[in-house]
């Protein structure tokens, strides 16, 4: 039967994509170039912990299937091991093991023989920490204390000195989190980490020129006007994105004075995505419903101003870490988790899904509306979606 659905990534897109992923692009940046989804990109990282796989090759050295037909020829002709090294060009010690270790004179096969050595080279060698347990229980005690894995392995340099077996480096420790594969630190661990990822990003990755990472010209909650802080005025909005499992995500935005929630489907949580589909999901609304929106400091938002043009509403951003500074989205996002619980994966949501979800949230009573709906409260000013 033939085999159907998507088409799995060539050996050229992966290296493509690992290329771009050490360049520092994100998720959906790589699913665009490659034309994927961010989640096919993600299943790709997350399986080697972000870590770019090492490529197995055969030293320069190792003999070549040709060095081996010659050693066979020779052996056959009856000649010795210090005229077959002769002819090849190697050491008569390099041709006595080649020799001994693929079962001798009589039985020395020059396919066989390259076949053997190229399953030994594609073997993976066994990392210090699997093979030392009380490395490796040192390791988990100070990753346990906080400890990072760089000072982890500095700390073992100092204190063990000349001892070899004692050491490990930094990388090996973080490939021994990210690449569960190894089994040697638990899963765990990784929540000890001060940067919490779940995949590796190396230290040569770089956002330089892109968007990510830094909001420019963003403009503090601080300079909002104070007639919004009061909610007599309608028309202010909040929003945030809620996450849901494989790097899915949804985009809700809030009324402050009605609790009057949109939900958006974005396709990825890149600030093109993002910005992209609240353009297209605020157009929807009657002019003048909308005169700000207020937004954490996710670089989701990044391109704001591009958002500001298209739509005339003014973006203010909360100070880092303070969730409380857009309550009532916070607030909301609680009790959308009653439809998408944490650990979903939202990305099975359509739009015309997510509007139905917000028709239940908009026509239920509140106790903090009088037990009216954000919908009566907010009043005909919304445009009917779906």
């Amino acid at each position: 039967m033939a085999r159907t659905g998507r088409r799995g990534l060539s050996s050229e897109e992966k290296s493509e994509l690992w290329r771009r992923w050490k360049d520092g692009q994100s998720l959906s940046e790589i699913g665009r170039a490659l034309g994927k989804h961010a989640r096919s990109i993600h299943g790709v990282l997350s399986a080697n912990g972000g870590v770019l796989p090492r490529v197995s090759m055969r030293r320069a050295s190792s003999l070549t299937m040709m060095e081996r037909e010659e050693i066979s020829r020779g052996l056959v002709a009856g000649l010795s091991l210090r005229a077959i090294a002769g002819l090849v060009g190697r050491a008569p010690s390099t041709i006595s093991r080649e020799i001994t270790r693929n079962g001798g004179q009589q039985a020395y096969r020059a396919a066989r023989a390259d076949d053997r050595a190229g399953k030994q080279a594609r073997r993976p060698k066994m990392c210090s920490l699997r093979t030392n347990i009380r490395l490796q229980e040192i390791v988990a005690e100070k990753l346990k204390d906080d400890w990072s894995p760089q000072q982890i392995a500095g700390w073992l340099r100092h204190i063990y000195g000349a001892d070899k077996s004692m050491q490990v480096s930094h990388e090996t420790i973080y490939r021994s989190l990210f690449i569960q594969a190894r089994g040697v630190l638990k899963k765990e661990l990784i929540s000890r980490l001060r940067s919490k990822r779940m995949m590796r990003r190396g230290k040569t990755s770089t956002t330089n020129g892109q968007p990510r990472g830094q909001i420019i010209d963003a403009v503090s909650i601080h300079a909002r006007p104070t007639e919004i802080e009061g909610r007599t005025i309608a028309g202010h909005w909040e929003g945030d994105l809620i996450s849901g499992s494989k790097n899915t995500h949804i985009a809700t935005i809030v009324e402050r004075q009605s609790r009057f929630v949109m939900l958006v489907h974005v396709k990825g949580k890149d600030t093109a995505s993002v910005v992209g589909a609240l353009i297209r999901q605020v157009k929807l609304l009657s002019p003048g419903v909308m005169a700000s929106l207020t937004w954490d400091r996710g670089t989701e938002l990044a391109q704001h101003k591009r958002f500001t043009e298209a739509t005339d509403v003014n973006v203010y951003f909360c100070d880092p870490q303070s969730p409380w500074q857009r309550g009532t989205n916070e607030n909301t996002n609680g009790l959308l988790r009653q439809y998408f619980p944490k650990g979903t994966d939202l990305s099975g949501y359509s739009q015309h899904d997510l509007d139905a979800v917000a028709m239940k949230m908009n026509t239920r009573p509140r106790k903090t509306l009088g037990f009216t709906t954000p919908s009566v409260r907010l009043g005909a000013g919304v445009a009917v979606t779906g």
